[in-house]
C-alpha cells in the first residue's frame, strides 16, 4: 500500500494540528524534535485520524514512518514560511479564514451530532427498530407466462392435482423455471408490488387462484413456507443506526439554521435568480 501520495495532505493536517494546545501526558511521548520543537504522539494520532477512510485501518507500525515524516516536514515548512513572513501576506490570511470557516462548520456539526447520538439514544432507536420483531419472509415458487389465458390453464391443471414444480419446469418463461420456479425466501420490498402483495397474502401451501399480472407477464404463485426473521443484535446494528442518526442530526441542525436565516441566492454571473 502506498502512502506517499498523501504527504501533502498530511502536511496540511500537521500544520493545523500542531497549532492546537496538546497536554503532555505520560502516554503522550515525544516522537520527534525539530529544531527544538517537540512533536507528540497525540499529533501523530490526530494526523492518522484525518487520513482518507480506507487508510485508517492500516496498522500504526506500517504507517508510522510516513506519518512522522509528514509531521516533521510540515514543521520545517511552517517555520520557514514564518521566517519569510508569509503568514503576514493577504493571500495566506484569506486562505486561513476559509479553512477556519470549514473547521468551525465541522466542529459545530460534530457537536450537534454528539448531542443527538448518545449511547442511550442509540439503544432507544435500536429498540424502536426491533420492537415489532423480525421481518416476515416467504419462500415461494412461480410460473411466468405471457398471457392471462395461459396462466388460467395452468391454474386449472393445478386444481386437477398437477405438480407445481414440474409445471414450472416445462411451462415457465422465467429464469427460475428450470429450478421448478423456486425463488427461495424473500422479504417485503424485494419483489414488484403486485407480486409481493399476492405472495404475502397466501397461506403456506396455497397458490393463487387468479393470475397475477406484472410488467414481466402473468404469474401463478405458490407459497412453500413462511418465517419470521431474527432481528440483528444491537452490536450488529449500532454502526448503521449511528450513521443514520448522525445524518439526521446534521440535517436537522442545518435546516434549523436555514429556517432562521434570510438567504438570497444569485446566478453564477451575479444576476438575481428569477
Amino acid at each position: 500500500m502506498r502512502f506517499r501520495a498523501f504527504v501533502p495532505f498530511l502536511a496540511a493536517i500537521a500544520i493545523s494540528t500542531s497549532s492546537m494546545s496538546v497536554a503532555i501526558a505520560a502516554d503522550d511521548p515525544v516522537v520527534a524534535i525539530v529544531n527544538g520543537h517537540k512533536i507528540l504522539k497525540s499529533e501523530l494520532m490526530a494526523a492518522r485520524e484525518n487520513l482518507p477512510e480506507e487508510y485508517r485501518p492500516v496498522p500504526m507500525e506500517q504507517i508510522f514512518p510516513v506519518l512522522l515524516s509528514s509531521l516533521v516536514d510540515s514543521r520545517l515548512v511552517a517555520v520557514d514560511a514564518k521566517s519569510r513572513k508569509l503568514d503576514k501576506e493577504a493571500g495566506y490570511k484569506e486562505r486561513l479564514e476559509q479553512i477556519s470557516v470549514q473547521v468551525l462548520e465541522r466542529y459545530a456539526v460534530r457537536q450537534a451530532i454528539e448531542a443527538a447520538v448518545t449511547d442511550d439514544k442509540l439503544r432507544t432507536e435500536y429498540q424502536n427498530r426491533v420492537s415489532g420483531g423480525g421481518d416476515k419472509e416467504v419462500s415461494a415458487r412461480h410460473i411466468l407466462v405471457k398471457t392471462n389465458d395461459e396462466a388460467m390453464a395452468i391454474i386449472k391443471e393445478l386444481d386437477g392435482g398437477a405438480d407445481f414444480a414440474e409445471l414450472a419446469k416445462t411451462k415457465s418463461t422465467g429464469p427460475s423455471g428450470p429450478r421448478g420456479g423456486d425463488l427461495g425466501y424473500f422479504a417485503k420490498g424485494q419483489m414488484v408490488p403486485q407480486f409481493e402483495t399476492a405472495a404475502f397474502a397466501l397461506e403456506k401451501g396455497a397458490y393463487t387462484k387468479e393470475p397475477v399480472q406484472t410488467q414481466f407477464g402473468f404469474h401463478v404463485i405458490k407459497v412453500e413456507d413462511s418465517r419470521e426473521t431474527t432481528p440483528p443484535t444491537f452490536e450488529e446494528s449500532v454502526d448503521e443506526i449511528r450513521n443514520d442518526m448522525a445524518q439526521a442530526a446534521a440535517a436537522q441542525y442545518i435546516e434549523g439554521l436555514r429556517g432562521a436565516a434570510k438567504i438570497e441566492r444569485f446566478n453564477i454571473d451575479g444576476s438575481k435568480q428569477n
